[in-house]
């Protein structure tokens, strides 16, 4: 038996559902796993509801409330990461037809001024095209269903950035499709691209040579989200976020022994025709471990994402990699 019970908030992936399942255990610890409809709403139960001792918390939210009196503190363990050159959509009849176009738009944003997926794509593009947010004009707003911006997190942008909301009623996806705004920076694919109208498309229609070549030479596979852990609990259990730690690498290690094993198969478990060919595809460009976690493996990815938090006006200074994660797995 345990003197310890938590409650841990993240999504069903499947290099968490083990944790769902029961398969892995933390430490000898009774965990209660709860999720949640979107990303968004566990991170508001985490951050306005201190419904979680352990929570997945995507890294902007984090960094931002780092700047005030988070009760939180990150373990380097990182469930959601995407190759974002492919979230860049813009409408077919703005005269977009590559990033030097973006200068003077007007451009959509889920639910803040640089979430997750917009810090890395705005990042990346500042980096490899030379844009400049400050020559765009931002609007936030709900993809799919009218939203205010996110009200649990601060909403800090450079003076010289212009960012508006999203008009009431409006959502970012209508927008682009009717051409009221530009473009727009979105973690999920907006519904009028799904529905095939003709006024959507990607900036980068051919993404994947892309990515695959953006990671090639920079060894960067972006990170969106990471675990939290209530601080005062590792005050009292040191040895908790070894145990956290542990248990979220076998989870997310399981899932990915069952890619390995199936190749066998042809992935037959999965209904997406040729996934046999994409596996074997990362088989030969990706690590052993294509989806690390800890600090040693990820060094480059956080680095990179910190520096473009801070030039986007998003930190007031350039945190360090030991200032944002837990000391006890510095060494990972």
């Amino acid at each position: 038996m345990t003197d310890l019970a938590l409650t841990i908030g993240c999504f069903r992936y499947d290099t968490t559902q083990p944790l769902f399942d029961g398969d892995i255990s933390v430490g000898g610890i009774d965990v209660t796993m709860r999720t949640g409809a979107t990303l968004p709403e566990i991170f508001e139960r985490l951050v306005r509801g201190n419904e979680f001792d352990v929570a997945e918390l995507g890294l902007t939210f984090y960094l931002r409330l780092l700047e005030t009196d988070l009760p939180f503190v990150a373990l380097p363990v990182f469930p959601n990461r995407v190759f974002r050159h492919s979230c860049i959509f813009v409408n077919t009849r703005s005269g977009i037809t590559g990033p030097g176009d973006l200068a003077g738009k007007t451009i959509g944003e889920f639910g803040t001024y640089g979430q997750d997926s917009g810090v890395w794509a705005k990042g990346i593009l500042m980096d490899e095209y030379g844009f400049k947010p400050e020559e765009s004009r931002w609007v936030i707003g709900g993809l799919e269903h009218p939203a205010a911006p996110f009200d649990f997190i601060p909403h800090p942008h450079p003076a010289d950035v212009d960012v508006t909301v999203a008009p009431e009623g409006k959502t970012l996806s209508s927008m682009l499709d009717a051409g009221e705004i530009d473009a727009l920076f979105s973690a999920n694919v907006p519904q009028c691209v799904l529905d095939g109208s003709p006024n959507a498309a990607r900036l980068f229609p051919d993404f994947e040579p892309l990515e695959r070549d953006y990671h090639r030479r920079t060894g960067i596979f972006p990170i969106m989200h990471a675990i939290v852990v209530r601080r005062d609990l590792l005050r009292d259990r040191p040895d908790l976020a070894r145990d956290l730690y542990r248990a979220f690498c076998e989870a997310k290690d399981t899932a990915a022994d069952r890619y390995r094993r199936n190749r066998r198969l042809y992935q037959i478990q999965t209904m997406v025709p040729w996934m046999h060919a994409l596996v074997e595809r990362n088989h030969e460009e990706f690590p052993e471990d294509w989806w690390p976690y800890g600090i040693s493996a990820n060094h480059a990815t956080i680095d990179a994402y910190l520096r473009y938090h801070y030039e986007q006006g998003l930190s007031t200074r350039q945190w360090k990699i030991e200032d944002v994660f837990t000391p006890e797995l510095l060494d990972t």
